[in-house]
Order: structure tokens, then C-alpha cells, then sequence
């Protein structure tokens, strides 16, 4: 399990671009392969096209690349859209994704903003999203739009 102090969160740099649109291929390839979905050019240019590096930030393991995570404003500026939440492969199943997940999710409860996140149908990542309080909101064949609401702060959380 990850402690709360050996990861951390860094502000997104341009030059971050690249090696995240590499593990977005890396971590999105099996999920959109049984969706029918995988082209290796559009899995990158999908991530490259929207990156923004104010939004993103750069998930570190004692100073080395863990994973990346983009949370931006919705259009109206009434709540977040999180997106691009991906952890290099060593790391998952071991508490880093939760940990960074209610990091996220106490700054938009402190600001009192709803999220919104889309996962691809069938993800696993879909599990750890509803335990974390969200719930459906819509989908399509591809995508489930997941939906959670601002929390009271919880004391000691």
C-alpha cells in the first residue's frame, strides 16, 4: 500500500505531453482492444489534442513517474471534469489510485464542486470510481458518464 508520503502530485509540464500520451496507450490498450476500439495512432493523439499542462498533474513515486491525472473546469464553471487518470501498471492494485483519487476529491469538496469523469464500459476502474461516492449518470455503447456530488468534510480525512 501506498503511504501518504511517498507519492506526490506535480504540477503538469509541456514536456510531460509524450510520456503520458505513452502510458495512456499503455494503460487504455486492453480495455478499448475488447471494445473494438484500439488504433495505436488516436489512443496518443486523443491525450496529446487535449492536454493541458495548467490542469494536469504528474503522479510521482519517491520523484519517479507513477501516473498522470487531469482535473479542468466544466465549460459553464459549475464543477470539474476528471480525466486522463492513468497509473503506469506497477503501481496499480496497490492503494495509489484511491489515495491520489481522495486527494482530488477533498479539494472539490472544499470548493464544494460536483465531478464528473467518463470510463470506457466494462473498466475496472469503473469500481474504484463508485466506491469513491460516484454514480451513473448516462451512458453510450463505449462510455459511462459517472457523476459524484460535493461531501460534507469528513474529520480525520
Amino acid at each position: 500500500m501506498y503511504g501518504e508520503t511517498n507519492w506526490a502530485l506535480r504540477p503538469g509540464r509541456a514536456e510531460d505531453v509524450e510520456p503520458m500520451a505513452e502510458l495512456r496507450a499503455e494503460v487504455m490498450r486492453a480495455d478499448l482492444e475488447r471494445l473494438g476500439r484500439y488504433d495505436a495512432h488516436r489512443v496518443r493523439q486523443r491525450l496529446r489534442d487535449g492536454f493541458s499542462p495548467a490542469h494536469t498533474s504528474v503522479i510521482e513515486i519517491d520523484g519517479a513517474l507513477a501516473g498522470c491525472v487531469t482535473v479542468r473546469p466544466y465549460e459553464d464553471g459549475e464543477g470539474l471534469y476528471l480525466e486522463h487518470f492513468y497509473l503506469a501498471p506497477g503501481t496499480q492494485g496497490r492503494g495509489l489510485g484511491t489515495a491520489v483519487l481522495r486527494e482530488l476529491l477533498d479539494r472539490a469538496d472544499a470548493a464544494e464542486m460536483p465531478v464528473r469523469l467518463v470510463v470506457l464500459q466494462g473498466s475496472a476502474a469503473r469500481r474504484l470510481y463508485e466506491r469513491e461516492g460516484f454514480t451513473f449518470e448516462s451512458e453510450d455503447p463505449v462510455d459511462v458518464t459517472l457523476v459524484r456530488n460535493p461531501h460534507p468534510r469528513a474529520a480525520g480525512r
